[in-house]
């Protein structure tokens, strides 16, 4: 490979290169995902910067193996790299449950309860009268923090749980009410909400 003893050693080839190529796939596509994240809530300079590593370590994954591309243990280091970095990717995502969901709330049973519990949790909510299928029915609006979103649920199972909902990204939430937060910014600052002061 190299006229370097240690780069031509059996050790290396068929141990440290795979497990360097299988942590750089994981790397790789781990900021892939975060990468995606971050075009979808209109990150203009985490996304590139994130994109700017990304490629860089693939060009060192895949550069290894198009020097070896005989050597079967390479590509399966790179597809194993690959599917692991897909799990470690959406956990990170998890983890960092970023941005802010809007849940609308459905249902014909008196709704007082479960309203009221939303604005002891100091969520902001809007409630609106509207005619189902089936006769009249309440719509419940809310918009919360990612991470916030069990909470909600919890609440709609206990007060109404035969209530209809659905939960559904926002891109940008302004001016709206939500519960103190411990952690004050969240990951590099980003999606802080306004809370209003009325």
């Amino acid at each position: 490979m190299y006229n370097i003893p240690f780069l031509n050693s059996e050790l290396f080839v068929w141990v440290i290169l795979p497990i360097l190529i299988f942590a750089a796939k994981v790397i790789d596509v781990t900021f892939g995902t975060i990468r995606i994240i971050f075009i979808s809530k209109g990150e203009k300079f985490l996304a590139p910067l994130f994109g700017f590593f990304e490629i860089i370590v693939w060009l060192f994954a895949i550069g290894q193996i198009m020097q070896n591309l005989t050597n079967l243990t390479y590509y399966f280091a790179y597809a194993v790299g690959f599917a692991t970095g897909n799990f470690v990717g959406m956990y990170i995502e998890e983890k960092m449950a970023m941005g802010a969901l809007v849940i609308r709330i459905i249902t014909n049973k008196d709704a007082s309860n479960l309203i009221e519990a939303i604005k002891l949790k100091n969520y902001g909510l809007t409630v609106v009268d509207a005619q189902g299928a089936t006769g009249d029915v309440k719509i419940i609006y809310t918009v919360i923090k990612r991470k916030n979103v069990g909470d909600v649920v919890e609440m709609i199972k206990q007060f109404n749980p035969k209530a209809f909902f659905s939960i559904e990204e926002v891109r940008l939430a302004r001016e709206g009410i939500f519960p103190t937060a411990n952690n004050k910014f969240g990951l590099f600052g980003s999606f802080r909400f306004n809370r209003t002061g009325k």
